[in-house]
């Protein structure tokens, strides 16, 4: 069993979070020698490279492993300070990945029932809903919306349900490049708006409406609010969730190009399998305010 000291996994976590050991021996008051010597030791311990020396400073495989550890452990140690009722610099805080649609529409609802006493802080980093299982992986992450049902090794994973959306553009739109009414035979000629090029839903509702893929002009706005305002100025076509788009297409601002045809995205909470009264608090809000807000 490999066995490491509290000080070198808080070490350890420092300097990744620092990128460097000088940085890291600032933060904790010694030398970068002292630094430098702590890590050695892990590695000694492993008998694995923890740490490519890079700038920043990044972790091996080996070393994400570990980085999970002493993310974990200061997780639990916040917890226990928060029970106990001592006084702590360090707050409990909950690094969570969330893809942007679930941030602008329901995500701050969970948020919003936390109990507001300081004791817990959430830090959101933002990626798509396919790719956050790696930030899960990493150790840079205690949870995450995502689309995997297949858990993380040391993660649990519950349905949420499925965020739902339209594919819709704007009258003006739909008058210039489809006329005649919406066909399929024109349908590569139109603009489309894609939010980033991990985006898949459009290239996705393209070929399951042609059977081709979507080569055509592409625009890319990397914010859900201002892609909805990007179709609706009739830059391009685009998937938008059902939330944010129902009120525009009951005024006939946007119009449907295939009424009626729902594209869905199931999507579950993963989290670390340890108990931290922080993170249960966190995943109880975040099934609650989905139960709401998805199918």
């Amino acid at each position: 069993m490999v066995a490491f000291q509290t000080e070198q996994l808080h070490t350890l976590l420092a300097v990744l979070e620092r990128g460097t050991f000088e940085a890291a021996a600032q933060q904790l008051h010694v030398s970068a020698s002292a630094i430098s010597q702590r890590i050695k030791a892990m590695e000694q311990t492993a008998g694995q490279i923890l740490l490519q020396r890079t700038t920043p400073i990044t972790a091996t495989s080996a070393g994400t492993v570990v980085h999970r550890l002493a993310r974990q452990l200061r997780q639990l140690e916040a917890d226990a300070s928060v029970e106990l009722g001592l006084q702590s610099t360090d707050r409990a805080s909950i690094a969570v990945v969330v893809n942007a649609d679930s941030l602008a529409t329901w995500f701050m609802d969970a948020l919003a029932t936390l109990v507001p006493d300081g004791t817990l802080s959430c830090e959101v980093i933002r990626a798509d809903e396919q790719h956050s299982v790696d930030l899960l992986r990493s150790g840079e992450v205690m949870a995450a919306v995502t689309a995997t049902a297949d858990p993380v090794q040391g993660c649990s994973v519950l349905p949420l349900g499925a965020m739902t959306y339209r594919a819709v553009a704007s009258a003006a739109f739909m008058n210039q490049w489809f006329p005649q009414g919406f066909s399929t035979q024109h349908f590569a000629a139109a603009p489309a708006m894609q939010f980033d090029r991990n985006d898949t839903l459009q290239s996705n509702f393209f070929t399951a409406m042609t059977g081709s893929p979507l080569l055509g002009t592409q625009h890319f706005i990397p914010d859900t609010l201002q892609f909805g305002e990007a179709v609706k100025r009739g830059l391009g076509w685009g998937l938008i969730p059902e939330s944010h788009c129902r009120l525009d297409l009951d005024a006939g601002e946007l119009i449907e190009l295939r009424p009626g045809y729902i594209s869905s995205i199931p999507l579950f909470w993963q989290r670390w399998k340890i108990k931290s009264a922080a993170l249960t608090q966190l995943s109880e809000a975040v099934t609650q305010a989905a139960a709401m807000a998805l199918t």
